[in-house]
């Protein structure tokens, strides 16, 4: 049973897919409470995309719209941030928090998200999400038919420019600190029609708060509007981390492992979202979180008849309602409730 000073489920993060945990776990009659910092990994983005009935929806009113749902059912949203979630011993955990609070939780599902680190360049972090960009099924359709570059990664890979051209077929790609091309990469973007600039970048043309051209170490200023880059995803996992939780390999580093629920190796503790891997989009992300509370609702709904069942087998309660449930038992037949 929840303390009187605790919750059901605590939910670190208050984006995307902790409010979708929380909705569904508010809709199950638990207790729950959401601490958010208010660091959504989407927040530099004017809109986002591919939500079906929510396409182009500003990214902050569309988390106000799912708090304000929440409250319905009662579910606590707080401003903050958890600083450690610790064990109890009995399976459920103390959450502690940066004021200096500290409540008690069943389950945690860790909803913090990972950070987008672009590359360094000058001028490049200051235009994220704006006219610098990342992906294309984000943003694609809203910048099409305007002149794109790409950045080259290290190490290098052709896909994102390549990818590209199904918005403009106007597309360069600066190698940037990339020397050397293999052969295929360079027959891929010939057939692409997309142009190879060599030679270091070193900053960005902005005119009127609006991207208007790339330039290279040796003063060459090539005109484009927008430029896209690959950004390192580092995920946001302190608090796993410090439980023990397993990692998993992906091409970009380390992230906590989790079954198809968001279930990590520590028991009664679930990652949702970017939490739990990097290619999670918005409408993945309310998902993972749904699953995640779909999950932990049940666990909890077990526990409970469990616990129940080994206080009466204990002897616990007095016989009186237990010769109540003998006498249902006995007669299930004659009111028709037995097969």
């Amino acid at each position: 049973m929840t303390q009187k000073n605790g919750y059901d489920v605590v939910v670190v993060g208050g984006g995307t897919a902790g409010l979708s945990a929380a909705l569904v776990l508010g809709r199950s009659r638990r207790r729950v409470l959401v601490v958010d910092s208010g660091e959504p990994r989407n927040a530099p983005a004017a809109h986002m995309q591919g939500y079906l009935s929510r396409d182009g929806m500003p990214p902050a009113e569309f988390l106000a719209e799912g708090r304000r749902e929440l409250e319905r059912y009662g579910v606590e949203v707080a401003r903050g941030r958890v600083t450690e979630v610790l064990p109890d011993g009995r399976g459920e955990f103390g959450v502690r928090l940066a004021d200096g609070g500290a409540v008690h939780a069943r389950r945690v599902v860790v909803a913090t998200g990972l950070v987008d680190e672009p590359p360094a360049v000058p001028g490049v972090a200051g235009r994220w999400g704006r006219d610098v960009l990342h992906c294309p099924y984000c943003h694609g359709w809203e910048v099409r038919d305007q002149p794109f570059g790409v950045l080259a990664p290290e190490p290098f890979n052709s896909h994102q420019a390549l990818l590209v051209t199904q918005w403009s077929k106007d597309v360069t790609l600066f190698l940037h600190t990339v020397r050397e091309l293999p052969d295929a990469e360079w027959e891929r973007l010939a057939a692409a029609g997309v142009s190879v600039v060599e030679g270091e970048v070193t900053g960005l043309e902005v005119t009127d708060d609006r991207l208007t051209g790339v330039r290279l170490a040796d003063g060459r200023v090539f005109p484009r509007s927008v430029l896209f880059v690959t950004a390192r995803p580092v995920p946001r996992d302190g608090l796993l981390t410090a439980l023990g939780a397993g990692t998993r390999d992906t091409p970009v580093g380390p992230y906590p492992a989790v079954d198809e629920t968001g279930r990590t190796t520590v028991p009664g503790v679930w990652a949702v979202g970017n939490a739990a891997g990097p290619m999670e989009q918005v409408i993945n992300a309310a998902s993972s979180g749904y699953r995640a509370g779909v999950m932990i609702n049940a666990e909890l709904v077990m526990a409970d008849i469990d616990a129940e069942a080994a206080r009466r087998r204990a002897g616990v309660f007095a016989p009186e309602p237990e010769a109540a449930v003998a006498r249902v038992a006995a007669g299930g037949r004659e009111h028709g409730l037995a097969g």
